[in-house]
């Protein structure tokens, strides 16, 4: 027989609420971001605009396709032949399971010159769905891939479609480009659904690591004297990043579970293990976290009795987005025919947010990764709420609203070389190009 002691008090709001009537004031006086380039001729960018219009009803019905039949990462084998047959009908070749995934897909139209790709995600996540509005992202990089090949005759270079499985945690796009899928591709676009029109929004980097305690067995009754006890150890590391947290930067995440506490409680417990992500706004500082973790994990081991194994990342890594403002730009430019005005940086908090695959890439080349407004400022992303705002009226207008985005900047990108190269230089500027694979060995 148990007792039951009903149920938690809900957390109070009063901190929301005051962040959400903060964020309020800051939008309503934010100046959106502009362009100091031309992009492509306004009657390729009038006939763009004609054909996202056009597709518009197809790439909804895609859209809510996905979202009615969620798939989770790396079995998303529904969604991916539902793209590739949408792009059949148009024409296009679509190769799927490339890199070395099944779920994966690439689409090309152009030859030589200037690389664009569109990317998609289309994985949903257990239990709630599209909670993270994948579907949307999908159509609209369907939908900005159909529109731009249509016009890239006229502006020369190459537009690719690459259908990335797995960002819930998988990495896809990071095994894509350890395929060599992402080699001749110059820069990326994309974007992601959220409560705010935004250009650039920070996600941080996140990585995992499980660490598992070895100690000695023994009868807890009889003979503890004769024990190492691993859940100790476990318990000490876990108090040891609670009590660590307190000196970390604002922007840093760190939390974890415990995945094995032991088997009896008469038994002292050989094994423990624990299970933390941790998050950090740059790679450097994400790989200073990773070293106190690795610290605050052996001194528990060692004040226990016990030892250590640490199990890095089981998938790979995900780096924070390094932005590309030329590029942003541009996509604040793009939303005004859709009556949209994407805010700057810094406007909505900055602490609300995530991590994402789309990082690695963003180390690689140039890349924006802009969110779309489809729920109410107070719903958060992985909410059974906000996968109902990704099937919602908001939701399809983020699809066609989203694709014209997608779409202008891909033919902006391939028509002016001055905004090709303004885009360069400041990745250059900002370090270049990173060893992705090898950066925390």
């Amino acid at each position: 027989m148990s007792d039951v002691f009903g149920r938690p008090p809900a957390p109070d709001e009063s901190y929301l609420r005051a962040i959400t009537a903060a964020t309020e004031r800051a939008v309503a006086e934010a100046e959106p971001l502009g362009s100091a380039h031309d992009g492509a001729p306004a009657d390729v960018r009038d006939a763009v605009a004609a054909l996202v219009r056009e597709q518009g009803a197809e790439l909804v019905a895609l859209s809510q396709d996905l979202h009615a039949h969620p798939e989770e990462a790396f079995g998303e084998h529904r969604s991916v032949r539902a793209v590739a047959d949408l792009l059949e009908r148009h024409g296009h070749r679509a190769d799927v399971g490339v890199g070395g995934l099944e779920t994966s897909l690439v689409a090309t139209r152009g030859g030589d010159g200037p690389h664009v790709a569109v990317l998609a995600e289309y994985d949903a996540l257990p239990g709630v769905g599209h909670a993270c509005g994948h579907n949307i992202i999908c159509a609209t990089a369907v939908g900005g891939f159909l529109a731009a090949a249509e016009a890239q005759e006229r502006v020369g270079g190459r537009v690719s479609l690459i259908g990335t499985p797995a960002e819930e945690g998988g990495g896809g796009k990071e095994t894509l480009a350890r395929a060599g899928v992402f080699d001749d591709v110059d820069a990326v676009i994309m974007l992601h659904p959220f409560t705010h029109d935004i250009a650039m929004h920070p996600f941080l980097g996140r990585r995992q690591v499980e660490m598992v305690f070895h100690g000695v067995a023994a009868h807890a009754a009889a003979q503890p004297f004769m024990g190492r006890n691993a859940l100790d150890a476990a318990v000490a590391a876990y108090q040891g990043v609670a009590a660590l947290r307190q000196h970390l930067p604002g922007t840093d995440r760190v939390h974890g579970i415990f995945t094995d506490g032991g088997a009896r409680p008469n038994i002292v417990p050989e094994r423990a293990a624990l299970l933390f992500y941790f998050r950090s706004a740059a790679p450097e500082t994400l790989r200073e976290l990773a070293e106190r973790l690795d610290a605050v994990a052996r001194a528990a081991a060692t004040m226990t009795g016990c030892t250590v194994e640490l199990r890095w990342d089981e998938r790979p890594a995900y780096l924070p987005i390094r932005f590309n403002h030329t590029l942003a730009g541009r996509w604040a430019v793009n939303q005004e025919p859709a009556g949209r005005k994407p805010l700057p940086p810094g406007v909505v908090p900055e602490f609300l947010t995530g991590s994402t695959d789309l990082g690695n890439l963003s180390y690689r080349m140039p890349a924006i990764h802009p969110m779309i407004a489809v729920s109410e400022p107070t719903v958060a992303l992985h909410t059974v709420e906000f996968a109902a705002a990704s099937g919602s009226e908001a939701g399809d207008r983020a699809v066609r609203d989203g694709a014209l985005g997608l779409a202008l900047t891909a033919v902006d990108y391939l028509a002016d070389p001055g905004l090709r190269e303004a885009v360069r230089a400041e990745f250059a500027a900002a370090g270049g190009p990173l060893d992705v694979p090898h950066y925390f060995d």
